[in-house]
């Protein structure tokens, strides 16, 4: 394969409307950034003096990064590297990986899986942390209008938060029906804004000539390489762009980001530059300083939208990540909830959502500004970037077979600058860059866990296994007492029979006249087309195998597959009246030995396999027509 597949441009009539809903799902996160990415260059310990030349080659260096970054890296390249249209860490890794089996045997694919973990863990920090400052960079607005808001900064923002995580159960389409015009309007006002100041003090433009950015470096030193912690901030939601691309495809993202997103961040940076040239003084507050006085109210109400979309883009961002983690094998199964008929993609994720919204009011109440909140911001989202670019180098010399130059001249030139961004941040480590990094540790370790802990179970499985074929013949030998309906039970790949159905067999002593031994695969595509997902086998005794396969953005519906696989074996397979489910519900015992880290691990999994979702309501059966039975399991550690 030598080059990623040309996209599918959705037809010209829906362009502007799939532009416009883009601006308000992807764009939130970059849009809102002008609130207070800039002040944190020059405001606070680790800020350097407003004069103008510092403010012109800072506002320099968010110019060129919006370039160099999200329109050059994310919105040009990489999102030449889809998965069947679907975007994002996972997909990229699904991408590199290649097959299931070939990834569960490869070692070498083993380390690509933990890196992108890390990266894909690191987004649960910024989870958290994005909707709080967002939100509250918004409402610290009224504090210009008057210092008598101040106190009530703190508890609105709580309140806002609160809204917003409230109203998740009713889905992301609902929610988001106003999310394209908020945005566009949004990026139209800071537009406006960002050229009324600029007119007034053109000099800002020199910040266009991206010499003044690397000069800032040479007066700076030190203290300017500190400055990239803030100059990150600007490219917040970029990761999110890239994750996005399967909802609205690569068209309509880029004709939003260069039509509107990008020339208003332009903007909106270079007319706060310019205020700062005028009165170095607002360097505090230098957005909300470009607000007339009397347009003040409105545009903090207008900026508290924006930041809720913000939000909320990056909330539906995690739930679907999480989705797909479970899909793939790298987390356990959770609760979802689809609140859409018609649109696959909106998912509600119960559990999840209220430990964001738990975790966004702490670091509110923590924290309590964005100005403290941001020391917290941009050691997470940089991490995931640089090693979203290590995946596109390695995607493009193993699958795209690009030559070594090629590579080092793209991808190369990409992770230099992140790793300056990646260095610049973690030197606000002590100040508030722990706290992402501790989040993602702690995602990082329960899904390590979880995906080890999975390779050991299907070893020790595959250990203790009886071939199918043994037992289909051994039952010719023996015959059981056979009695009406059908019996399903879920099989692991492979040929080992079911546990439940060898525990069913030697404690009932009886078999169904039908018995379908089902498979459930997780592919690693998106989606998988119709007529590649069954594979049915008609076996002696009356068994039948089924294995079915599923994309890493779908899930499985039992009764619904068994209704589709009647047909090509010949018989009914589901009937709600005639048909059990048998589902084995294992206890796991640690193994003896093993090495400490090991056996951490493997307690970790024990204790997130007992409480993942149940088989029940995650495939869809009837709860009272499965059948669970129960057995010990001893895991075995293997040499792979």
């Amino acid at each position: 394969m030598n080059a990623p597949l040309p996209a599918t441009h959705p037809p010209s009539h829906r362009l502007a409307g799939l532009a416009l809903a883009a601006l308000g799902i992807v764009f939130g996160d970059l849009g809102t950034s002008p609130l207070y990415a800039l002040q944190e260059a020059f405001h606070g310990g680790a800020g350097v003096g407003a004069t103008p030349d510092n403010v012109i080659g800072v506002v320099s260096l968010f110019l060129w990064s919006l370039i160099l970054m999200v329109s050059i890296k994310y919105v040009l390249v990489l999102m030449r590297a889809d998965n069947r249209g679907e975007g994002g860490l996972l997909a990229l890794l699904a991408l590199l990986i290649g097959d299931r089996t070939d990834r569960e045997a490869s070692r070498r694919a083993r380390r690509w899986i933990y890196l992108a973990m890390i990266g894909a863990a690191m987004l649960y920090g910024d989870g958290l942390i994005t909707p709080a400052i967002s939100v509250l960079s918004a409402v610290e607005g009224l504090e210009q209008a008057t210092p008598a808001f101040q106190p009530y900064i703190v508890p609105l923002t709580v309140v806002i938060l609160v809204g917003l995580f409230a109203i998740q159960p009713l889905g992301s389409g609902r929610v988001g029906i106003a999310f394209g015009p908020i945005l566009a309007l949004w990026f139209i006002v800071i537009f406006v804004l960002g050229l009324a100041s600029l007119a007034q003090t053109p000099a800002i433009l020199r910040a266009l000539n991206p010499g003044n950015g690397l000069r800032f470096f040479v007066q700076n030193g030190w203290h300017g390489f500190l400055a990239l912690g803030a100059v990150v901030l600007c490219l917040t939601g970029g990761e999110a762009l890239y994750a996005d691309m399967g909802h609205f495809g690569a068209r309509p993202i880029r004709v939003a980001w260069y039509g509107l997103a990008l020339p208003a961040l332009m903007a909106s940076y270079l007319g706060q530059g310019a205020l700062l040239l005028r009165d170095p003084g607002a360097a505090s507050h230098p957005f909300y300083a470009t607000v007339p006085g009397w347009a003040l109210y409105p545009m903090v109400a207008l900026a508290t939208l924006a930041t809720v979309v913000a939000a909320q883009a990056l909330i539906t961002a995690v739930f679907s990540l999480t989705r797909q983690a479970s899909q793939l094998g790298l987390s356990p199964r959770v609760t979802t909830r689809h609140t859409s008929d018609s649109t696959a993609g909106q998912i509600y994720l119960p559990a999840l959502n209220w430990i964001l919204m738990v975790g966004t009011i702490a670091l509110v109440l923590a924290f309590r500004s964005s100005a403290n909140l941001a020391a917290a911001f941009g050691l997470a989202v940089s991490t995931t970037m640089a090693i979203t670019t290590i995946l596109f180098g390695a995607l493009a010399a193993v699958r795209w077979r690009w030559p070594r130059w090629r590579i080092a001249l793209v991808a190369g030139i990409f992770l230099f600058i992140d790793l300056g961004f990646l260095a610049a941040n973690a030197m606000k480590f002590v100040d508030g860059g722990w706290l992402p990094f501790v989040i993602g540790l702690l995602v990082f370790l329960l899904t390590v866990a979880w995906f080890t802990g999975l390779r050991v179970l299907r070893a020790s499985r595959a250990d203790s296994g009886y071939p199918v074929d043994i037992l289909i013949d051994s039952l010719a030998l023996s015959p059981p007492h056979r009695v009406a309906g059908t019996a399903v039970f879920m099989m692991p790949p492979g040929t080992a029979a079911p546990v439940a159905l060898l525990h069913h067999l030697k404690h009932n002593q009886v078999l169904h006249e039908r018995v379908v031994l089902l498979t459930l695969l997780t592919t690693d595509a998106p989606r998988v087309a119709e007529g590649e997902r069954l594979t049915v086998d008609c076996m002696a005794a009356g068994f039948v195998r089924i294995v079915a396969r599923y994309g890493y953005m779908e899930e499985a519906n039992v009764p619904a597959l068994l209704e589709h696989a009647s047909p090509a074996s010949g018989q009914l397979l589901y009937d709600p009246m005639s048909t059990s489910f048998y589902l084995g519900r294992e206890s796991l015992a640690l193994p003896a030995h093993g090495n400490c880290v090991l056996r951490l691990l493997l307690r970790i999994f024990i204790w997130l396999h007992k409480n993942e979702l149940d088989a029940t309501a995650h495939f869809r059966m009837p709860p009272n027509r499965v059948v669970e039975l129960g057995g010990r399991l001893d895991l075995v550690l293997s040499d792979n």
